[in-house]
């Protein structure tokens, strides 16, 4: 076992913890509090989750529930950092469209088992992706456009259409949603080892097939990605996506 659940974990997570909202008021970054209960809400969930996931995975109907539950908390999570007014519901349309066709895809090929111990965790990690570049994406084109709506008004007044003024201004910017994925696929061995590697590693497989299932983890995120940022930009784009 890597880590030991004992006093002495709780003890050090609870240090950790305090020290990354210490860090962060110190610095005036403004996410003292939200440190806090994220992590207090991480414990919480993971606890949750330990005690249902043996009864989940072995029924269709419970595992069928805690995807559609993990893709709506996913969707509410992105949207509510993009916008916090009502339009924060689209961002169900990147995230869905970036996990779905490659989830349908793994099952129909057979290389992920129709399963709630390989499903479960594999459609997880995709939305956590698409998440992740969901609300990065939609955060940097909206705040573009925040700060360079001057260049929107002057594209238009050179003819451009609305969608294409704004897609000039926002697209550099929501690109770098992408950032954090290719870093991660091009040092991947280098300067990290993924939990998908060292997951399988500890539960017995040779190097070779962790390092397969790590790449083929890696491809599979860059792809839904690719979708999710390419989906919110044009949502953006259209004005579905908003904060006005």
């Amino acid at each position: 076992m890597l880590l030991p659940v004992t006093l002495t974990l709780g003890t050090v997570l609870a240090l950790l913890l305090a020290f990354a909202a210490a860090v962060a008021a110190a610095a005036s970054l403004g996410r003292s509090r939200e440190i806090v209960v994220a992590g207090v809400r991480a414990a919480v969930q993971l606890a949750a989750v330990s005690l249902l996931i043996g009864w989940v995975v072995r029924s269709p109907a419970p595992m069928l529930g805690f995807l559609a539950l993990m893709f709506t908390v996913a969707v509410r999570t992105a949207g509510r950092r993009i916008t916090s007014n009502r339009t924060w519901w689209w961002a169900a349309l990147p995230i869905g469209a970036g996990v779905v066709p490659v989830v349908v895809a793994l099952l129909l090929t057979g290389l992920v088992p129709v399963t709630g111990i390989a499903l479960i965790p594999v459609t997880g990690i995709l939305i956590g992706g698409a998440l992740t570049a969901t609300v990065l994406g939609g955060r940097r084109a909206l705040d573009e456009l925040g700060t360079r709506w001057g260049e929107v008004e002057a594209g238009m007044a050179l003819g451009l259409l609305d969608r294409d003024a704004r897609l000039e201004v926002t697209r550099p910017a929501a690109s770098d949603a992408l950032l954090p994925g290719l870093d991660q696929t091009r040092t991947v061995g280098l300067v990290t080892l993924p939990g998908a590697f060292v997951g399988m590693l500890l539960g017995g497989a040779s190097p070779v097939e962790a390092g397969a299932v790590q790449l083929f983890v890696l491809v599979a995120l860059m792809a839904v990605q690719a979708v999710a940022v390419a989906l919110v930009l044009e949502l953006v784009a259209r004005g579905r996506l908003h904060r006005r």
